[in-house]
C-alpha cells in the first residue's frame, strides 16, 4: 500500500468514527504526545496491519492526521476559515 491509500483510510475514519480527540490529546491539544491508551482498538490495529504492509508507515504520524495535530505529510494542519476576517485573510494569501 501507499501513502495515498493510507491517508484515504485515515479520511475515512474521521469522517466515519465519533472521535474524542480530547480524550486522546489531553487538556495540552498533543503537545506531550498521544493517549495510545485512549486510541480505539480498531483504529490501532489497523496502524499495526498497515506497518506490515509498509515498513516506511509512521503509526505516530497518521494518527496525528486522524486526530488533526498534523496534516496528511506530517506538516501543520491547514487551519479552516470561520470567519469572515479569516476567509479573507486567507484569500489574500
Amino acid at each position: 500500500m501507499t501513502k495515498k491509500h493510507f491517508i484515504s483510510l485515515a479520511d475515512l475514519i474521521r469522517k466515519g468514527f465519533e472521535l474524542n480527540a480530547r480524550e486522546v490529546l489531553g487538556d495540552d491539544n498533543g503537545a506531550r504526545g498521544l493517549d495510545h491508551d485512549a486510541i480505539p482498538i480498531p483504529i490501532r490495529e489497523l496502524a499495526w496491519w498497515a506497518k506490515t504492509q509498509n515498513d516506511r508507515f509512521n503509526r505516530e504520524r497518521w494518527y496525528g492526521y486522524i486526530y488533526g495535530t498534523c496534516g496528511p505529510n506530517g506538516g501543520k494542519p491547514k487551519q479552516v476559515a470561520t470567519s469572515p476576517v479569516d476567509v479573507a485573510a486567507a484569500a489574500a494569501v
